[in-house]
């Protein structure tokens, strides 16, 4: 899907035609097949594969077989930028979700209460059409009746991003542990959701030795990264990376949470990998016994509109 903006040639001093669309009195946005009229009469819908079209105060467009109207100074329709990827797509939705649901927990009002409820309606469907496209959206009622029956009280119902704890234990050979997750064949390195009453490093242990039947020590944190950010995930969380040695313990793989397991070089990683591009360079310098800081997601500028890509 693109974005196209309908934009006037010199010279135009009103927009719409004889008969037709008349002024637009504030930014339009165009559904496919939206269809304008002009002196001749009813033209050509925008082609299928515009999306949208995005028309400011006073532009008009071309109509799929040429200028509106006789006047061929009414401007034409031009692609401006990329659509939104899914990756944007399920942070905005999943934000004004938390948005909603934080406001749900804390507010008396019932006034507050009804707009709160739908913004979530429209954060589902930005969140079901980035899983499942335009057709999927009829479905998002499931989704937001999941999201109102989470929301807490006060405090407890403050959304935050959920916490896992990974493990990037090395053997000495400068390869890395790597598990395949069963319900999802997606390999990565043994991790799992932060335990209440452990501590951080305390899951780490933990995890790895549920997951893989190792024993190992913490050595130091290597990494803090958004999961949404990174694309590694489409639930809200921060992962924390803490360096492992192994101490003792059989390589084994857990049999209802993992497919396999094994040692793996950074030049024959398996694939699928969530997140490498983002954490592999880092994690095997780590191994390495190189000095490292810590690694996290820098600050977008601006931090909302910045670059999703930026590291």
């Amino acid at each position: 899907m693109t974005v196209y903006r309908v934009t006037r040639r010199p010279g135009q001093t009103r927009a719409g035609c004889r008969g037709g669309l008349g002024p637009l009195r504030q930014w339009a946005v165009a559904p496919v097949g939206w269809v304008p009229r002009c002196a001749g009469g009813l033209r050509a819908p925008l082609r299928r594969w515009a999306a949208w079209a995005v028309a400011p105060v006073g532009w008009v467009g071309r109509c799929a077989g040429g200028p509106v109207g006789r006047d061929r100074r009414w401007g034409s329709v031009d692609r401006v930028e990329p659509v939104p990827s899914t990756k944007q797509l399920l942070r905005w939705g999943e934000t004004l979700s938390a948005i909603a649901r934080t406001g749900l927990g804390f507010t008396e009002s019932l006034y507050e209460q009804e707009r709160f409820e739908e913004i979530l309606r429209v954060a589902a469907d930005i969140r079901v059409a980035a899983d499942q496209g335009n057709d999927g959206v009829e479905d998002a009622d499931g989704l937001v009746e999941e999201w109102l029956s989470s929301v807490g009280k006060g405090v407890p119902g403050y959304v935050t991003p959920k916490v896992a704890v990974g493990a990037a234990v090395g053997n000495g050979k400068d390869e890395m542990l790597l598990i395949q997750r069963a319900d999802s064949g997606v390999w990565l390195y043994p991790t799992g959701w932060a335990d209440v009453g452990y501590s951080a490093a305390e899951v780490v242990v933990k995890e790895v030795e549920e997951e893989t039947g190792l024993e190992v020590e913490v050595e130091r944190l290597v990494a803090v990264l958004d999961g949404l950010r990174i694309g590694m995930t489409r639930i809200p969380l921060y992962s924390l990376i803490f360096q492992c040695r192994p101490v003792g313990g059989t390589l084994k793989a857990h049999p209802l949470e993992c497919a396999d397991v094994g040692w793996f070089p950074l030049d024959n990683l398996p694939q699928p990998l969530a997140g490498a591009e983002r954490w592999s360079k880092q994690v095997f310098a780590a191994l390495r016994g190189e000095p490292i800081e810590v690694l996290y997601d820098h600050v977008r500028k601006p931090i909302w509109r910045g670059d999703p890509e930026a590291s």
